[in-house]
Formats: structure tokens, C-alpha cells, sequence
């Protein structure tokens, strides 16, 4: 079976009137749920996606594994259940081969047969619950708010982290239901999404780690015969899981400079892909004001997690550089504090409130719809909808490699702003060569995306340098310290430009891994 679900952390302030909406008139009793999770010593099940417990349901204990399904848009997971025989307090012992037969089974037989060690328990959970049936257009939902702790049982002394959540369960109908509940939920309550089950924050609770590490982009394959709509949806999914991931790490209040950066990759990523797929053949994929709603929200995230991005990866790395320079020639003092952030945004402030909730909620939603509606028949009368698909995508990459090869060959007379806008245009040229790379020669797209690379990280130091220069340049008048850090950072930004000539030239005479010989696409 599968389970369709989503999973909302609620702040203290909404607890009392969460626990009364899904208690509702009749005022539901809560239940006791005490489970035990089950892992290799290495943690072999949750690398592979996978929970394994039993649960103390009543009298009665339930086995169950779980496994996240890819195609599922980040809320669908394969889901086998097996009622055991044992009614008492002691956990039993995990059979892993009741699960055999079922997808979900052969995937954990296989990691199994690969790990080291035995399974054993590695957390429980202790959860009161009250949930209740509700039914919705378009289906029947469960409401479920839980309240408890997680513990580990790998750890001296254990560790607890608490739970305070709101979990909505499409018991029947279309998943699309479950993200029209749980939009009115979030607006209501202020919760925010959470795609870390309880497996998986046990887990790090178990091995200490403060935070899951930061998801970067993952590989999308996409075939020939795609329609451009569902090889979009390929893509989105991609686009989903990498900031669906990063964004609930921040949200949690505990994260790293490298979770902002991640997240603010999957935004251009995101906003990328609905460039590249655009086109009247996508109308019945989203519709276009869903597709500029998501473009929008995607620009304003991505603008508010720029000046924590900018302070966190540029002003305090250069910081640290410029006090090596100040003490070199004699200048005493730490460099000139910066005030030219303005009022900075909290990054998890930002990943809780509306404009991310909706972003993440709006992009599941869509990835809900339909197949039919997702992939529609496009009309073979009109030659350009019938185009295959490499051939769509070839033309847009023509297109936008000539806009960098138009910058790159004047690139001695742009300004900053230029070279800027040149470090975005190569940026969405390399993600839109990522997105299509499975439908062209692998040596070929290999030798682009290098030097594309390359050339992007060249012009990301001139860009921060260009940061550090605009930063310093709003600092005290007079102050010696800064009068120095302009000098040096101008010296910097010499010699960053220098360094992009060698690249740029590369690009230049770059072979175009989707240009055959007589294919129009190709054309200069």
C-alpha cells in the first residue's frame, strides 16, 4: 500500500488551538502510541530511505517498514503493515521477512544482505495522539496531532528530542486533497512543512549529528519519448527534494551556511526549469498563472536568504583575509564592522512563513496532479508541439549558450553589473545542461558542464569581491581600515578578472554537445 502524507511542526504558540481544531466538536480521546525503530549499527536502513518498526497500537503490536517512493513528490511512501501476535509491554523481536513479497521487502532485503551488523533498536517513541477523519473536496483526510518524545537507544545517556507535529493522511481519494488541507492549515496556524519523519530525526538524535546534511542537486534522467510536460515533472521533482530537504533543516533552527547556499541552488534551479520548459505545448502541465506564482515566490525566497548568503559565504570569509592584510602592513585592529546589510532576514524566519510554505505546498501540489493532466496528448497537426523533446530542448540551449557567448566575447568592457548578470546566465545554462544532459553523448556533456563550471567559479570570486567592494565602500568615511580593505579588494578583483580570461576563452571555442552536423538547432 501506499501512504500519502505531510508533516507540519507547530509552534508553541499554536499548540492549544491546533490540538482543539483536530479534537473538533466531539473532542476526540487521545491515544498512546509507543514504538521501537529498528537500524543496522551503521544506519544502513535510513541511508537507503527506509523505517523499519514495531508499534504498540492498543493491545496489539504492528509491524511496519516504509520507503519514500521518488515518483511520489515528497509525500508518498510505499507502506507494509503486519499485525503480530504479541500483546505484551516488551517489544518483540523485528522479523524482517514478514515484509517479503512486497516492493518495500525486496528493497530492505537487499540492504541488508549489504550491511554490517544486526538490527536493533536504535530509538523509540513515545507519542500521545488525538486524529481525526474529516472529509474534504476530494477525499478523506486524517488529521493527526502528536505530542511526545523521540529517544535514542544508541546513546549513554539516551537523548530526547520533543515532538510537537500535525500529520495529514489521505486515507481516500486524490493526494492533491491532503495539500489543499494542509494549505488552509498552515495559513490558519502559521505550521511549517517538515519532510524529516520521526525515522529520520531519531536517527540523528542516535548518532549525535545536530543537523542532516545539506541535499544537493540530484541527477534527473529523462528519455526521448518524454512529452516536454512530463519530462518538466522530472525535473520539479529534482528541484522539490532539494529544497524541500534544505528548508526544513533551516526551519528547525539549526543549520549551516551550506544548507542556505543548497537551498538558494535548488530556488535557481526551480525558477530555471520554467524557463527552459516554457512553451504553449505546457499550458495543461501548469497553468500559467501556477507557474508564475511559483516563479515569483521562488525570486522572493531566494532574495530573502541573500543577505544571510552574502554574510555568511562572502563578508566573513573576506573578513578573516583582510585582517591577514591589515596586520601585514602594520595596521592595528580587526577589519571595519559592516552595516550595509540593512535588516537581515533569519533565514529560519524565512523558511517558516508564507512565501516558502506556499512555494513548497503550490510544487507538491502540482506534482499531485493527474497523469493525464500532467502529460496531455499534444496535437500532431501543429509541427512545432510534435517536436520531440531533445529537439525542443537543443533549440532552448542554443539560445541561451549565444546570450553567454555574446557577453563572454565583450566581456572586457562589462561593468559589475554585466558580469553579474553573465555569472546568472552561465548558472542557468548549467542547470538546464544538467536537466537534459541523459538525452545526449555523456563525453560530450561532460566536457561543457567543465568548463562551464569552471567559469562560473571564476566569476563567483569576482562577485564576491564586488560584494566586498560595495560593503566596504558604505563603511565610516575616514576609517583607515576600510580606505585599506577598498585598495586591497581592488587589487583582488585585478586579479580575479585576470583569472577568468584562460576560462572564457575555453567557452569560446566550447564544441556544442547538441549540435549535429545540418541541424538547424545548432546554427550560429
Amino acid at each position: 500500500m501506499k501512504e500519502v502524507e505531510l508533516k507540519f511542526q507547530v509552534p508553541s504558540a499554536a499548540r492549544k488551538a491546533v490540538e482543539s481544531a483536530v479534537a473538533g466538536p466531539q473532542a476526540v480521546r487521545r491515544i498512546h502510541l509507543r514504538a521501537a525503530y529498528f537500524d543496522t549499527p551503521a544506519g544502513a536502513l535510513a541511508a537507503a530511505g527506509l523505517a523499519l518498526r514495531l508499534r504498540k497500537e492498543g493491545r496489539a503490536w504492528v509491524q511496519t517498514l516504509k520507503g519514500l517512493l521518488p515518483e511520489g513528490g515528497g509525500m508518498t511512501r510505499a507502506e507494509h503493515n503486519v499485525l503480530r501476535a504479541e500483546t505484551g509491554a516488551a517489544v518483540p523481536a523485528i522479523d524482517p521477512q514478514l515484509h517479503a513479497g512486497t516492493a518495500v521487502g525486496a528493497a530492505l532485503s537487499k540492504v541488508l544482505e549489504d550491511a554490517d551488523g544486526a538490527l536493533a533498536v536504535v530509538i523509540s517513541t513515545d507519542i500521545w495522539r488525538r486524529a481525526r477523519t474529516v472529509r474534504v473536496t476530494g477525499g478523506l483526510i486524517e488529521l493527526a496531532f502528536d505530542v511526545g518524545r523521540i529517544t535514542s537507544c544508541a546513546t549513554v545517556p539516551p537523548r530526547q528530542l520533543p515532538v510537537c507535529e500535525l500529520e495529514i493522511e489521505l486515507k481516500r481519494g486524490h493526494p492533491q486533497a491532503v495539500v489543499a488541507t494542509a494549505q488552509r492549515w498552515v495559513a490558519r496556524h502559521g505550521l511549517w512543512l517538515d519532510t524529516r519523519s520521526k525515522a529520520e530525526l531519531g536517527h540523528l538524535l542516535s548518532r549525535d549529528d545536530a543537523m542532516a546534511q545539506a541535499r544537493r542537486a540530484g541527477e534527473v534522467t529523462l528519455s526521448k519519448s518524454m512529452t516536454p510536460a512530463a519530462a518538466l515533472q522530472a525535473v520539479l521533482r529534482s528541484c522539490l527534494q532539494q529544497t524541500s530537504v534544505n528548508a526544513s533543516q533551516i526551519a528547525s533552527g539549526r543549520h549551516v551556511p551550506e544548507h542556505i547556499h543548497q537551498l538558494r541552488v535548488g530556488l535557481r534551479r526551480l525558477r530555471t526549469a520554467l524557463q527552459f520548459f516554457d512553451g504553449a505545448q505546457l499550458a495543461e502541465a501548469i497553468d500559467a498563472p501556477i507557474r508564475e506564482q511559483l516563479a515569483s515566490d521562488a525570486a522572493e525566497l531566494f532574495r530573502q536568504l541573500g543577505q544571510a548568503r552574502d554574510r555568511e559565504a562572502v563578508a566573513e570569509p573576506l573578513a578573516i583575509e583582510l585582517a591577514r592584510a591589515l596586520a601585514a602592513v602594520g595596521l592595528s585592529g580587526e577589519p571595519p564592522a559592516l552595516s550595509a546589510f540593512g535588516t537581515e532576514v533569519d533565514p529560519t524566519v524565512a523558511v517558516r512563513q508564507g512565501v516558502a510554505q506556499r512555494l513548497m505546498l503550490t510544487l507538491m501540489s502540482q506534482l499531485q496532479r493527474d497523469s493525464a493532466a500532467a502529460a496531455p496528448a499534444l496535437p500532431t497537426a501543429d509541427a512545432a508541439s510534435s517536436e520531440p523533446l531533445r529537439q525542443r530542448l537543443a533549440q532552448r540551449l542554443t539560445r541561451w549558450h549565444r546570450q553567454v557567448m555574446t557577453d563572454a566575447q565583450a566581456f572586457d568592457t562589462l561593468d559589475d553589473e554585466g558580469r553579474h548578470r553573465l555569472r546568472k546566465r552561465i548558472k542557468r545554462l548549467r542547470y538546464a545542461v544538467e536537466f537534459a544532459a541523459s538525452l545526449f553523448d555523456a563525453r560530450g556533456v561532460r566536457r561543457y558542464l567543465k568548463v562551464l563550471r569552471a567559469l562560473q567559479e571564476r566569476l563567483g570570486t569576482v562577485n564576491d569581491v564586488a560584494v566586498g567592494i560595495a560593503l566596504y565602500s558604505a563603511a565610516l568615511p575616514g576609517d583607515e581600515r576600510a580606505l585599506f580593505a577598498l585598495g586591497w579588494l581592488a587589487s583582488q578583483r585585478e586579479r580575479a578578472l585576470a583569472a577568468c580570461k584562460p576560462e572564457l576563452k575555453r567557452f569560446v571555442e566550447l564544441k556544442r554537445f547538441w549540435r549535429k552536423r545540418g541541424d538547424p538547432t545548432g546554427a550560429k
